[in-house]
């Protein structure tokens, strides 16, 4: 990259060492740690399966001058989200999974190529990639499939 990036993590201890191997000092940093309690109402049985309600979080400047109000992982929560609901295999209890490892990268590759270059978002009227300047056009799902080959 050219460009210096500002990059916020969960409080996932491999990010330690996994970004700055990554990125060295030319990053800004910070974690955004979420701090969980017991859910109210829920009897032990109920709490089994559901999150603790997050009552509060804490920001942690790791490397860099990362700008606080920037601390922030909704971004890739959503982008995760999305994922999980476009792509079977990242839901829980499915049998839409895949036995190979190269099989199920090159699926992630093909869901972030179409939604990046060939789906248009409402909000945008375009794709991601028109809207940033790296495409002039839509691609296609055939443009996809010629890239594959």
């Amino acid at each position: 990259m050219n460009n210096r990036i500002q990059l916020t993590t969960d409080g996932h201890k491999a990010y330690f060492v996994a970004v700055p191997d990554a990125f060295g000092s030319k990053i800004d940093y910070a974690m955004l740690i979420k701090l969980y309690g017991e859910p109210t109402g829920a009897t032990n049985s109920e709490g089994k399966y559901s999150p603790g309600d997050c009552t509060g979080f804490e920001k942690k400047r790791i490397l860099g001058k990362p700008e606080a109000e920037h601390v922030s992982t909704s971004y890739v929560e959503r982008q995760n989200l999305t994922m999980r609901m476009h792509m079977r295999r990242f839901t829980r209890l499915t049998n839409a999974f895949s036995k190979k490892m190269e099989n199920h990268c090159y699926a992630i590759a093909l869901h972030f190529v179409y939604y990046n270059f060939a789906k248009i978002h409402k909000t945008l009227r375009v794709t991601p990639a028109v809207e940033a300047g790296l495409m002039k056009d839509v691609m296609s799902i055939e443009d996809i499939v010629r890239l594959a080959d």
